[in-house]
């Protein structure tokens, strides 16, 4: 894969964690590390490259790299990097995400703007809370059934649809000016709008 393909790849998709080569074709690793934090996006990345230079090293890292592996390396300690940098990525998200005026409770699972609360079903949490972490993103609908029904579900199209209209009821209930929007054939976004 070249370096504007896994850009592309990592700016549309939802990962856990990304391993980026530093020398790829059309466009270096590092470049593509720098445009996505440049775009907020704060999945973990492993650096994994056949350059071995400390100056190297400080580069990746500086460029927002989380991790840095050198080639060639044992499969067993590649993997035990990614154990360590998904269970950081769990630890460190302490903070209940929101947008706009809304917050999203991760202990109690419900939804707050200003003084008001309701709670959520847990498919209701996680789809909200997928549109939240990503929501510099339009989120397809593929996407949202792998994240919060699972990758080998049967879950279809319709379902996200019902759970989205239950949850627009929701966020409308609180007052929110979040809006859950929908771009025909591409997937869901956060917008906010003023309401009358």
């Amino acid at each position: 894969m070249d370096g504007e393909s896994g850009l592309d790849y990592a700016l549309t998709g939802i990962y856990d964690l990304i391993i980026l080569d530093i020398m790829l074709p059309q466009k270096d690793g590092l470049t593509v590390l720098k445009e996505l934090r440049e775009v907020k996006i704060e999945t973990p990345v492993l650096m994994l490259t056949a350059k071995t230079e400390l100056e190297d090293k400080i580069a990746g890292l500086d460029c927002g790299a989380d991790d840095y592996l050198t080639k060639p390396f044992q499969t067993g300690e590649l993997l035990a990097r990614i154990r360590a940098m998904t269970r950081r990525k769990g630890e460190v998200i302490t903070n209940d995400p929101g947008w706009g005026d809304l917050t999203l409770r991760q202990k109690t699972r419900e939804i707050i703007c200003g003084t008001a609360s309701v709670k959520l079903g847990l498919k209701e949490f996680l789809l909200l809370e997928t549109l939240m972490v990503n929501s510099r993103q339009i989120i397809s609908k593929e996407q949202l059934i792998e994240k919060v029904w699972g990758f080998d579900s049967e879950a279809e199209y319709n379902n996200v649809e019902v759970y989205i209209s239950f949850l627009r009821k929701k966020i409308n209930f609180v007052g929110s000016q979040v809006q859950i929007k929908v771009n025909r054939g591409v997937g869901y976004f956060l917008e906010m709008t003023e309401r009358v």
